[in-house]
This record gives structure tokens, sequence and C-alpha cells, in this order.
């Protein structure tokens, strides 16, 4: 399906590589060949997303960037440089979609007919099963406009307002870049699936605009009337010993600063729902679960909502972004903080990938250990990032973004190693 659809100019796969639960609709979907788009800056893109989904009544994919923030927030702005590009936000209505569960295929298309499914069906299989990679080890050096010292300044600067009760926790990121970079974006997302498969991975492509990404985290998804949310705040890293590895699980479970952290953006989250969702119908299904991916385990935590039947499924979203566990508490002031002290825009980072159904029905994730590639400027980031509290280590925040960043270095370097990647 990968190969296949990498001749299209706009597509999107989204696979939860068999990651079992129950809120997974499709072990993988894929949408190809763009019959109508959308695509607005912050404004009034999401009233503009409602009436292009109500005039074609059909599947949509696409994107939320972060600096949609700055429509739900009029008086934020983004005034940091952004060398991926990628528009505040975009959505297309695909002429095919194939969608794998259970062993079946089913291949729905505008006006299509039984052989031309079948054709499709049939040039999938034809297609070699190895992405073939037609790129060198990127040699280049990673840049960023955040470095060390400047980076422990703002750590510093943004403790200080967490002492004088500004926020409490500030979600921190730091872009690392290649400038002249030439890559294959379809075997960068195979090796990254390949050292870190996680259940809301995508391959998204818009035009020259490219992303590849392992999330292990939904920002939101919709049935019918029920919506849930799934945040991330709590990691630990896995071991191959089964004791030792299940002792870790424990203590993360029993850590109180993670269980603190997360409790603040359940909080958070339970906060944004309660402002479209039907009154006392916000739950907390499920609290401090603790689940195993590829490098580490998580805490993630389950908030539900039932919402009124006659609410536009834009609302929510919109009510609800950007992600609590992107931003920190309490999000306004935070957003403005991330403003200031980060040093680029975050883009697609810390967005949202995914489709919404003809019903209204959507399921997005969060873009965290995402690479973005704009092939025409040959601009390649990645953005690494960690949770800033009273109590962190200014050093230590760094060292993690210096160990995430050379995960995602070794993707990027075609490297057999695994490297350790906890959190975003």
């Amino acid at each position: 399906m990968l190969n296949w659809c990498s001749r299209f100019n706009i597509c999107c796969l989204l696979d939860n590589n068999d990651y079992p639960s129950s809120y997974h609709q499709f072990e993988a979907i894929l949408a190809a060949d763009a019959v109508a788009t959308l695509q607005l800056p912050a404004g009034n893109a999401f009233d503009e997303l409602l009436q292009f989904h109500n005039t074609h009544q059909d599947w949509l994919f696409g994107h939320l960037a972060y600096d949609l923030k700055n429509e739900v927030v009029p008086n934020l702005h983004s005034s940091n440089p952004d060398g991926s590009g990628f528009p505040d936000m975009f959505f297309f209505r695909p002429r095919i979609v194939l969608m794998l569960e259970k062993n079946q295929l089913s291949i729905g298309m505008e006006n299509g007919m039984l052989d031309q499914a079948r054709e499709i069906f049939q040039q999938c299989l034809e297609m070699p099963a190895a992405i073939a990679d037609h790129t060198a080890a990127i040699s280049q050096s990673l840049q960023s406009r955040l470095q060390h010292d400047a980076y422990i300044d703002a750590v510093k600067s943004l403790q200080d307002h967490i002492l004088r009760g500004d926020c409490y926790e500030v979600n921190f990121c730091r872009e690392s870049f290649i400038e002249d970079a030439t890559v294959y974006p379809p075997a960068l997302y195979h090796r990254l699936s390949t050292l870190s498969p996680a259940p809301f991975a995508a391959y998204y492509r818009l035009n020259d605009h490219y992303m590849v990404c392992s999330s292990p985290e939904r920002f939101m998804q919709k049935k019918g009337h029920k919506i849930i949310s799934q945040p991330i705040k709590g990691t630990s890293r896995k071991d191959k010993n089964p004791q030792v590895d299940e002792a870790l699980k424990k203590a993360l479970f029993n850590n109180a600063k993670e269980r603190a952290e997360n409790v603040m953006v359940v909080d958070l989250v339970r906060n944004d729902l309660s402002h479209t969702a039907v009154r006392g119908s916000v739950t907390v299904t499920e609290l401090f679960g603790i689940y195993s991916f590829a490098q580490v385990h998580h805490m993630i935590s389950t908030v539900a909502a039932e919402l009124p039947p006659d609410l536009p499924f834009t609302e929510v979203l919109k009510q609800s972004f950007p992600m609590g566990s992107m931003t920190g508490a309490p999000k306004i002031k935070v957003m403005e903080l991330i403003e200031s002290h980060e040093k680029s825009r975050r883009g697609l980072y810390s967005g949202a990938v995914g489709y919404i159904t003809p019903a209204g029905d959507f399921d997005f994730n969060v873009v965290i250990r995402s690479i973005l590639y704009n092939a025409t400027a040959k601009y390649l980031s990645f953005q690494t990032g960690s949770a800033i509290t009273f109590y962190s280590d200014p050093e230590k925040e760094w060292e993690e973004c210096l160990l995430k960043a050379a995960a995602l270095r070794s993707v990027l370097s075609a490297s057999e190693t695994t490297v350790p990647s906890p959190g975003q």
C-alpha cells in the first residue's frame, strides 16, 4: 500500500501496527488521489472545515497544525521561523480509500466500479513487498536555533514563571534541522516504523511536503455522540530482562511525579471537553494505564464524554485544540510562554493528523516522534521536548532532548542501532 500510494502527490496512510485496542477501527487506512482540497491559515479554518465537509459529505483526510491555536485564542500569534512550511490546516477528499482490517481489504472509490477496485487491489499486490531506499545516509550535522546556553536560560526563565504562579508545567520543545537534505520519504517512514512501531503511525504527503510519524498518542476520536481523548504523561525505559521490565512498569505506575503530571493533563482534557459535552457526561474511564511500546512504557489515561446530537463535530476539535499534553497548564498562558521561549514554529509538530468520516466521526493522532520534510527547500526537521516543572533540572532536560534527537538521527543515518526515545 505504501509503495502504491507514493505515486500520488497527496496521500495519507495511517497504520496502528497491530497494537491491540478496543478503540481501533482499522489495522491501516489509506487515502489517495485528492479530488477536492481545503487549505487555510488560522482565522476561520474550523468553520470552513465544517462547510467543506457539509458540501462533500465524504471521507476527508488531513491535518491540524499547532498554530491553529491562533484561531482558538485570537490574541496569540506565531512569528518564529518555519522551515517545513505546512499550512495551518489542510484536508482533502480522496478519490480512493483503502481500509485494511482482519485480513480484509475494503476499497472505496468515487463513482467506483467493482472492476476498478479489483484493478487497484492487483496493483497493490504487484508492488514490491520491500521499500526501495533511494537515499544515502545523511551526513550533514544537525543544526538548532536553540543551543545549550540559550536552552538552559530558557528553562530557568520558565521555572521563574512557575515560581511566580503563572503556570504549573510547560511542554518546551527544541527543533533540530538539516538543510540541503535529500531523502526518499517512504523509506524514511519504513525505517522509523521498523525502529519504533506505534499505534498512530502515519505517512502523509502534501505535494512537496512530507511527514513520517511514529506517534503512540491519540488526540481525539469521535464515534457517534461519544468522544474520547487519551493523553500521555509518564514514561519509563524498557528492559530486556522480564523481571526488571515488570519492576520498571510498576515503578512508573507508582511514581508520584509522573502521576501528578498525568492528573494535571487529565484535568485539562476534562476541562476542554466540558465546553462542548453534555453536562455531567465527562468521565475518566481509565487513569494511569501503563502501556508498552517499542522502546518505552507510557502512562496513558482515557477521558470520555457524550456530545449533544446537534453539535458540529468541528466545535469539539476547536475547543480542545491544541492538545494539553503538548502545551501544559494553564493552557493559554503556557502557549504564550511557548511562543516567547521556543525559537522555531512548531508547524505540524504537536498538531494532529487523521480522518473525518462522511457521518462526521473522526480519529486524530498527536504529531510527535515525527520527521517533517520540505522536498523543494530540501529542509528536514524534527522537534523534541519535555515537561518543564519547578523541580526540573535544566541540564537533564537538555540531555533528554539530545537523547531523543539521537534516536531520530539514527533513522536518518539508516543506523541499525536502536536508541531509546522516551517522552515527546
